[in-house]
């Protein structure tokens, strides 16, 4: 692990400025004008790509070359902070529990090393600030369809994540197919009500959802190829009645996650065709909506041996761990599907402790992680960029 030089040091300032003002969703102005002030200050140029906050920050060397972009995200969680560090939020209402906040300043601190040496660089270095990742439709399908990132035409795509399972010191890579895409399913059911005692004289929804629910299930362990990883889970169910009273209506909310496209689009049809079947069945009424999320993530197969090759170089070969797909989601997505791109884990977790996952309140990631990071990506970048 490198030692922290003094742009490490301030990384840990601007991660630690950022995570106690953190901001929702597509809100990130505060946030926005912050990064764009510090990298402005020292002279990098910044340009907006024309949708909520986002925004690019570029290097420009002094020789031609290729495009190099780098990922970081500006929003937070609706999470109430728990963490109990002494910068947590000032926001009882928004956490950074996903580590933006790292991703923001590890972000911050490549494109200051890399501007203090731009004159021996060939080609450009982007870092794209993304609003609104963590809330559908997401913030990066809007930037590449804009006309800011088509003339910075970037050759190739960097993204990192941390990671809490992963100890701090380590890095993970997966080549190929690493993340699922990521589906919104809703569902109403509309019946007939009344009292619980007489379900002859009803349309009873909540027999009818129940029946959908596990009626679903076999959409994984039937109809899903075998060789495609795939998962239909429902985290909400609504149906507002008692104990002796059946509603006329019950809600459930879910999501679909897959690594194919075309059985995803192939499975949506399945779920509406079960689900219209079964309500049928009952003589019941649906409305049915599946959201279409993010794609999945594709890891460029060179670029994941660069990152990995740099980082056993770098950390040593006990630090260096092959992940396994996994079937969260992330709208990195839509830069893996356009330009060849590698997505990365930095290791956060504390040793011999029990570390809170991401998306808890009591997130509290290894700042050691940044240095890390920090190290991993100029080494790679100013490699390509030699």
């Amino acid at each position: 692990m490198s030692s922290f030089s003094d742009i490490e040091k301030r990384m840990v300032e601007y991660r630690r400025h950022l995570h106690r003002n953190p901001e929702l969703s597509f809100q990130e102005e505060k946030t926005s004008n912050f990064i764009k002030q510090v990298l402005g200050e020292q002279g990098v140029r910044i340009e907006d790509f024309g949708s909520h906050h986002s925004f690019a920050a570029i290097v420009e060397g002094s020789g031609a070359g290729k495009t190099y972009g780098l990922r970081a995200e500006l929003d937070a969680l609706p999470i109430a902070e728990k963490s109990g560090v002494d910068f947590s939020s000032v926001n009882p209402y928004a956490m950074h529990a996903c580590g933006h906040d790292l991703h923001m300043a590890i972000a911050m601190g490549v494109t200051l090393s890399l501007y203090r040496q731009r004159e021996s660089l060939k080609g450009r270095f982007v870092a794209i600030f993304e609003s609104g990742e963590e809330t559908l439709p997401g913030g990066a399908q809007a930037i590449t369809q804009s006309k800011l990132f088509s003339l910075l035409k970037p050759d190739a795509m960097f993204g990192v994540h941390v990671l809490p399972e992963l100890e701090v010191g380590k890095i993970g890579v997966c080549p190929g197919k690493y993340m699922a895409s990521g589906d919104e399913v809703y569902i109403t059911v509309e019946g007939k009500g009344g009292h619980a005692a007489l379900p002859h004289l009803l349309i009873d929804p909540v027999v009818c959802v129940a029946e959908i629910i596990l009626g679903l299930q076999t959409l994984v362990s039937r109809k899903a190829p075998a060789l495609i990883p795939t998962v239909l889970s429902f985290g909400r169910v609504e149906a507002l009645g008692a104990t002796n009273i059946i509603p006329d209506e019950v809600s459930i909310a879910g999501t679909f996650r897959t690594m194919d496209e075309t059985w995803r689009n192939e499975a949506h049809k399945i779920i509406q065709q079960t689900i219209t079947g079964i309500v049928a069945s009952h003589g019941a009424r649906c409305e049915v909506e599946i959201r279409k999320g993010y794609p999945s993530i594709f890891n460029n197969p060179e670029l994941t041996k660069l990152v990995k090759q740099t980082a056993t170089g770098l950390l040593g070969n006990d630090n260096v761990v092959d992940l396994e797909p996994r079937m969260t989601t992330d709208d990195f997505a839509y830069f893996s599907n356009l330009v060849p791109s590698v997505f990365f884990r930095v290791g956060t977790g504390f040793p011999n402790t029990d570390n809170p996952q991401l998306h808890r309140p009591t997130f509290n990631p290894a700042e050691e992680s940044i240095g890390v990071a920090h190290s991993l990506l100029s080494k790679i970048l100013l490699t390509l960029m030699a």
